[in-house]
Parts: C-alpha cells; sequence; structure tokens
C-alpha cells in the first residue's frame, strides 16, 4: 500500500508575498483615507513596514503609534484598523511560481495543508484571496484551534486532518523558531524559505529561494 505524503505550508511570507501584499495595501489605504500628504507616503509605508515587524506586532498598535508620529487627526485608529481587516486580502498576492507548483504537488500525489499563526478571520480570507484553497486538504489558523507554531500539538493536528504520519511530512515555512524547528521537534522533514538568497537556516533539511525550483529540492528529501 502506498503510504500518503504531505506537504505542509506556513502562509505569511512563505506563500503570502506578505510585504509586497502589505505595500499594496497601505498605498491604496493612504490614497483613500488621504491621511498623509503625497509627499510623506513613502515614509508613513517604510514606518508601518518597520513597526509591523514582519506581522508580529498587531495593527493597533502599529496604526496608534503612526498616528502620533506622523500627527494623524481626521482619521481614527479604529477606522484604519478596521479598514486593514476588511480590506487587506483585496491585495494579498503569492511569491512568483507558487500556483503552478502547487498544481505540480497535486499531479505528483500530495496532500497540501496550511498551518498559520494569525488571527482568524482574517488569515482565512487572505489564503482564499490567493485562490489556492482547492489545493489544500487541511487549512489551520492558530487562533481558531487555540494552539500556535512551535506547539507540536497544531502540527500534529495537520498531520490528523490529513491522515499522515509526522515522518510523511515535509513543513514549508520562514520562521526559524515557529517552523523549522516546531516541525522538526515532531519529526518532519523541514525547508526553510527566503525569497532573499542570503538569508538560509542551517538547522532546515533544505533551503528554498524560489518556488520555481521546489521540486527540486523537495526530490533530495
Amino acid at each position: 500500500m502506498n503510504l500518503k505524503k504531505a506537504v505542509i505550508f506556513d502562509l505569511d511570507q512563505t506563500i503570502l508575498d506578505r510585504t509586497t501584499s502589505l505595500i499594496k495595501f497601505l498605498n491604496w489605504q493612504i490614497n483613500f483615507f488621504q491621511f498623509v500628504p503625497a509627499i510623506k507616503k513613502e515614509l508613513f509605508i517604510q514606518r508601518f513596514v518597520e513597526l509591523d515587524d514582519n506581522g508580529k506586532v498587531w495593527k493597533d498598535r502599529v496604526y496608534e503609534n503612526l498616528i502620533h508620529e506622523f500627527q494623524i487627526s481626521h482619521v481614527s485608529k479604529d477606522t484604519l484598523l478596521a479598514s486593514y481587516i476588511n480590506d487587506f486580502n483585496k491585495f494579498s498576492c503569492c511569491f512568483e511560481h507558487v500556483e503552478k507548483t502547487m498544481i505540480q504537488l497535486k499531479q505528483q500525489g500530495y496532500l497540501i495543508g496550511l498551518i498559520s499563526n494569525g488571527r482568524t478571520p482574517f488569515q482565512e480570507h487572505n489564503f482564499y484571496a490567493l485562490g489556492l484553497t482547492e489545493f489544500f486538504s487541511s487549512i489551520i489558523v492558530s487562533e481558531a484551534v487555540g494552539l500556535r507554531k512551535p506547539d507540536p500539538a497544531i502540527f500534529l493536528l495537520s498531520c490528523q486532518q490529513l491522515g499522515v504520519r509526522p515522518q510523511d511530512c515535509i513543513f514549508v515555512g520562514d520562521n526559524e523558531l515557529a517552523d523549522i524547528q516546531g516541525a522538526k521537534a515532531v519529526g518532519m522533514k523541514t525547508i526553510f524559505f527566503h525569497p532573499d538568497p542570503s538569508i538560509s537556516s542551517a538547522a532546515a533539511d533544505q533551503n528554498l529561494h524560489h518556488f520555481r525550483n521546489f521540486l527540486e529540492i523537495l526530490n533530495y528529501l
């Protein structure tokens, strides 16, 4: 009997190009609400990206700081936060070659899963907007299940939903602790993804910098 094999992905900065999505969204938000003058737009976006720290800081704090820094008086933090929650997904975009990779994985008989540390339903909406849902047999967002990577329980829950053993899974993520060490702790093989070729993980089984090389790297494992 053929044992099923699975590839499980992180979302932000792994399949979702979050930085590009965020910059596109912020460009739109500033134009729409007109809360900073055009001359300060780039600086505002740069500061937002810095304060956001790859999504680790929730946006109420980011907006609070920026309203103070840029002396914004006519739009409230709550208005901007509500817009972020409702509108960010409209700017969600993948890294190049991700969709092709999912099609190839399906054709090769792999099961595909997602584990994302994040808020619900915000993360689900960002993911649905990528148009990849049909390829995934399990979608887990941390807030929805009350578990967060690197907790072994969230990885085991994904295995349970996919009907596979951890040793038959490969986890792909961009966070050394949450993704790579978390997945390794339950016996999964790991691929560290970063679009910058100068950034790699020594702990991961393989490093990936562009999805066009994904299947080649998968075959090493």
